[in-house]
């Protein structure tokens, strides 16, 4: 069981963005998210995005910190990745 966060790097609403993800199960995700107060709507498919000011107090409660290839590569292998190709447009 591990919980990934990367680097905080995709700038939205004021404020830079990282990825949380599992690389074991989505309701290990969700589990940890939930005991840490991410909202749902922060949940798009296969990770959770949160802002930069979080980042430090998911890795004091567990999560692993790596590089957005590390990410990748790990959330790939679990099996749980979501692809951009298999992703439905916006707004549907």
């Amino acid at each position: 069981m591990t919980i990934l966060v990367d680097t905080p790097m995709w700038p939205a609403h004021g404020t830079l963005w990282a990825h949380l993800v599992s690389d074991t199960s989505l309701d290990e995700l969700h589990a940890f998210a939930a005991e840490r107060r991410i909202p749902a709507r922060a949940f798009d498919r296969d990770h959770y995005d949160v802002p930069a000011d979080r980042v430090d107090d998911l890795v004091a409660a567990g999560a692993h910190r790596v590089s957005s290839a590390e990410l990748t590569r790990r959330l790939i292998a679990s099996g749980l990745r979501v692809r951009a190709k298999d992703r439905p447009p916006r707004g549907t």
